[in-house]
Parts: structure tokens; sequence; C-alpha cells
């Protein structure tokens, strides 16, 4: 990419083919509860990490316009496991279990970091991470501890927005610049936040457009359907 490009701004072929990838099949195909249960190496991952009802699972869904594709816990932190889907054979999509949840031991929760370390510090595969926050909220300590949880492991992570659509402009300009401000003393940080909503299509195709030129041409091999 030259300098002098925007890394914010797509071209219409960039929309297109960010459509086109999660126009692909997407199923899932592995959900592994302890390291050794991680499937083999294949080909690029990405992972998606929040707060529990932070809207995880509905950005997974509305980037694969499947519905029910990933499926939100009626009970905060339950889920515990990282769930794979295979994206067309091109791409894996982690949905990483939610953290934050208060109702949580102290054990339950030191477990979840141990684990996410490892994955994260222990995955060559992994792109980058999506660290989801809701926009209507201030930023908490356990967002900030997996921040430093990423400097720590070395992994690229991106900040997105969620539900953006009950934001106002104003609003949501500020909000921005108080992540950006946390951001800029966070080593693993990528400097642009993407602002989305599930409800209303807000920023979707921009984050697909992002998650392709983050792929490029890649057609990995041996990935498990």
């Amino acid at each position: 990419m030259s300098e002098k490009e925007d890394p914010t701004v797509f071209s219409e072929q960039q929309i297109e083919d960010g459509r086109l990838l999660f126009a692909s099949e997407c199923e899932f195909f592995f959900g592994a509860q302890k390291l050794d249960q991680l499937p083999p190496l294949a080909g690029p991952e990405i992972a998606f990490a929040g707060r529990s009802n932070v809207g995880k699972s509905s950005l997974i869904n509305a980037l694969t316009g499947r519905n029910r594709l990933a499926r939100a816990s009626s009970e905060p932190g339950r889920t515990k496991q990282l769930n794979f889907f295979n994206l067309g054979g091109r791409l894996a999509l982690v949905d990483m279990p939610g953290y934050g949840f208060a109702k949580a031991a102290k054990s339950v929760k030191e477990e979840w970091q141990t684990m996410m370390f490892a994955y994260l510090r222990g995955r060559p595969t992994l792109t980058r991470v999506f660290l989801l926050l809701d926009s209507r909220i201030e930023l908490k300590q356990a967002d900030r501890d997996v921040m430093e949880m990423l400097d720590r492991a070395a992994v690229l992570f991106q900040v997105v927005l969620t539900k953006a659509d009950s934001m106002g402009p104003n609003k949501l300009k500020a909000k921005m610049a108080e992540v950006q401000a946390v951001l800029s003393r966070h080593a693993a940080a990528y400097p642009h936040i993407a602002t989305t909503s599930s409800e209303t299509g807000l920023g979707i195709d921009t984050l697909r457009a992002e998650i392709a030129r983050l792929i490029g041409g890649t057609s990995p091999e041996g990935m498990q359907g």
C-alpha cells in the first residue's frame, strides 16, 4: 500500500471483494475448550473478541449474512470455547468467549485469560483480532486488560465500535477520540477504529472490505469443512 493511500477509504472494487468473500459458504467446523483441542493450522484466521453482550454474535451474523451462524448465549459468560467457522475455504472466523462477566468466579476469569493468551501467542495463522467495544458504554477495566494481553501476545488488534447507530454524530466522534487516546498507548493496536451497527448495516461493507484486504488472494489448503 502506498504511503499516500488512506487505509480507511475503500474503492468500489475493494467493497465488492469484501462482499464476495462473505457471500461464500460459512460453516461452523470446530469448537475448542482447551488448547490441545485446537484445529490444525491451515489458512489465515481472524478472531473476534469482546465483553459479554457487546454484540459479537450479531456482528459475525451480519458480516456473513446469516442470522443464526453465531449464537449469543442467554446467560452472559456461558460460552467458554473458541468457535471456528470456515469462510469459503479462504479464512477461518474465530469467535472467542466473551469476557468481563461479573458473576463469574475469579478462577473462571483466570482460566479464560490463560487460555486466550496461550491461543493468541501460539497461533501463527492469526492475522488480526477485532476487539469489539459497545459504543454506548464507557471503556471497562476488562477491556483495558485485554488490550494489555494483546500487547503481550504481540497480536495486532483493531477496535470495532458496535451499536453505533444509537449514537449521534457528535457523541460517536467523541467516543472515537476517547478510544483513540487509549489505543495510542498500545503497541499492538491498529490505529483505525471501525464503527458498525448490526441492526442497520452501518460499516458492515467496509469491515468486510478490510478483512478481504487482509487476506488478499489467499486460498488456503487443508481448512476443514
